[in-house]
């Protein structure tokens, strides 16, 4: 009789466990049809078609490692990643500093709070479309906002999204200095665009620095006050060690947004080549020509966006190899 109880209540036991599996995949099918469909799947296919020559969406040949090999000799491909370097590193550290900084503002006890916050996390629920058309009448040679405030300052008016040249070559250029092209930097077109995409994803990151830094105890704090720690100290001491995880977040965040960047490039300075002498050429508009404008070479497309892939996904894996060992979740 014991041994019969026994058998029933394993039973019982598999056919919950069974049921809280079964339960446990319903929940997560939805979000895995989506991830496998869009995310894995296209992965797969880009892999495949890499290997073979693709025209106007017929495959026309088998290619091998051949369009591989030539894209370490593109200089186009080069030079779209040089830009698109230039942009993660103007975006990013400029990004995180900015937003944590008006988030440590935005934290204190002020009047009007949800409204200054709802400012700020205006832009990135506005349109591209919308964002893109009012910066470029801001950068407008003749009539933009921006040169007004230039020519008031008795600086003259720069082209911005129409100069080619870069900002260390103008720097240096008004005292009368030459540098080598190779040292003159990201294009003030560039420069354009990333101080608009700054703009327009600085309310995302700080929202999420808010709320990690209203998950610190204000215990914390008050034992700082008493040990006379100023603000300095207890934002080092405190504040930021507390609110690691939430920097390591935005910092692969945003660094993988940036890589990714297109449509402002594409709304901005978009032409058969990527703007002022193609400064503005990024990866993914670059991917977005070979496949779609110059002929629909999807095979070297493909190529090309799983060279971007494999860079983004090397730099995610550094930066939590490197990065989240200064990350203190305790």
């Amino acid at each position: 009789m014991t041994k019969d109880t026994s058998l029933q209540t394993q039973s019982g036991d598999t056919s919950k466990k069974i049921r809280m599996l079964l339960t446990g995949l319903a929940y997560i099918a939805p979000a895995a049809v989506v991830i496998i469909v869009f995310r894995v799947v296209p992965i797969i296919a880009a892999f495949g078609v890499s290997f073979f020559y693709v025209m106007m969406g017929k495959i026309v040949g088998f290619a091998g490692a051949a369009q591989y090999t030539m894209l370490l000799s593109d200089s186009e491909f080069w030079n779209a990643l040089l830009n698109t370097t230039y942009f993660v590193i103007g975006t990013v550290p400029v990004s995180l500093f900015v937003s944590l900084l008006i988030a440590i503002l935005l934290n204190q006890k002020i009047k009007a709070l949800g409204l200054y916050r709802t400012i700020y996390f205006l832009p990135v629920v506005t349109s591209m479309v919308a964002v893109a058309i009012v910066w470029k009448w801001i950068y407008h040679p003749r009539l933009g906002l921006l040169n007004s405030l230039v020519d008031a300052l008795g600086m003259n008016p720069m082209m911005w999204l129409e100069e080619p040249a870069g900002i260390f070559s103008l720097a240096f250029g008004r005292f009368g200095l030459s540098l080598p092209s190779w040292m003159g930097g990201p294009s003030l077109a560039l420069v354009a665009i990333i101080i608009t995409n700054l703009w327009r994803g600085l309310g995302y990151n700080i929202i999420i620095f808010l709320a990690g830094l209203q998950n610190i105890p204000n215990e914390y704090y008050e034992a700082a006050k008493i040990d006379g720690a100023g603000r300095v100290q207890t934002f080092w001491k405190i504040t930021w060690p507390l609110i690691s995880p939430t920097t390591f977040y935005v910092v692969i965040m945003t660094t993988i947004v940036s890589f990714q960047v297109f449509t402002l490039v594409y709304l901005m300075t978009g032409s058969p080549v990527g703007g002022p002498l193609g400064t503005t050429k990024v990866l993914v508009y670059y991917i977005f020509e070979k496949g779609f404008e110059s002929g629909g070479d999807m095979g070297y497309a493909s190529c090309v966006a799983l060279v971007l892939f494999a860079i983004v996904l090397s730099l995610t894996l550094f930066q939590r190899k490197v990065i989240e060992k200064r990350v203190h979740y305790n």
